[in-house]
């Protein structure tokens, strides 16, 4: 029996294909250039395509949760609960550094020298969303302690960060410039919205709908996958699943921008 499926869902036909299933709980697909799949289970990173799964041996990088990705580089950046709290790593397949940042930090996405990340930092514990400047070494924090702001994905052009926040009183969709400046939600509706990702065709946008009054992103859940165009208009349903956190927390595109990849869970 299976309890996780790596799918991917083609935008032209709306037609979903099955990659692999798993017996573990494999969580957040990484869509890489060469079509296989970086997922982390059991506090690891895998490879998975439709061979299996290969694990990826990570060193002194321990329990890896699902924030990982890559950079334009070809370089794996994940975040990983050693000593206090979740720290990002990077890992050029022989040896992984640490970077020298505050804890706790969850990677979700990079474009040129910039990495976008949730954080937490100073006594408020609120999360918020910084980026760090991978040249000059600066840190700049982009949004305030008013809410839990998440879940940042650039967009193909570099210019928005694209993020979830609550600040209304729930998660919605948001849109920020890359420095933070004009943030604004895209809508407002009845779900609780997480994760959006925008593509790398600037054409579609993506993110995980969850039930009015849903606390956080939890797991197993009957969900939604969303799409939009990125001024906000033209929502629908593309898939609706049992999945919720690990079902495609990170970016999840094909490198063209037809498909995208994510996770369903079983339980119906």
């Amino acid at each position: 029996m299976w309890q996780s499926s790596l799918e991917v869902y083609d935008m032209a036909t709306g037609i979903t294909r099955i990659v692999l299933q798993s017996e573990m709980l494999l969580e957040a697909p990484n869509w890489h250039p060469d079509g296989w799949f970086l997922v982390n289970a059991e506090g690891m990173l895998w490879r998975a395509d439709t061979n299996g799964l290969t694990l990826i041996r990570t060193g002194s990088g321990e329990r890896c949760n699902n924030d990982h990705g890559f950079l334009l580089d070809g370089r794996i950046v994940f975040s990983a609960h050693n000593g206090s709290g979740a720290g990002m790593h990077i890992f050029d397949g022989t040896a992984v550094t640490p970077m020298d940042l505050p804890r706790p930090s969850w990677w979700h996405s990079a474009y040129g020298n910039l990495l976008a990340y949730a954080c937490v930092r100073g006594d408020d514990r609120v999360v918020r969303i910084a980026t760090f400047d991978t040249s000059s070494g600066v840190e700049k924090v982009l949004t305030p302690d008013d809410a839990h702001h998440d879940g940042p994905d650039f967009s193909a052009c570099g210019r928005f960060i694209w993020y979830n926040s609550d600040v209304t009183g729930h998660a919605q969709i948001w849109r920020m410039d890359r420095d933070g400046r004009n943030a604004a939600p895209m809508f407002e509706d009845g779900n609780v919205n997480w994760f959006p990702h925008p593509s790398p065709c600037g054409r579609h946008v993506i993110y995980l709908a969850y039930p009015k009054g849903t606390q956080g992103h939890p797991r197993d859940l009957d969900v939604s996958i969303n799409a939009m165009s990125p001024d906000g208009t033209n929502r629908r349903v593309l898939i609706n699943l049992f999945g919720g956190q690990g079902t495609m927390n990170v970016p999840c595109w094909s490198p063209d921008g037809r498909a995208f990849a994510f996770m369903r869970f079983s339980g119906h």
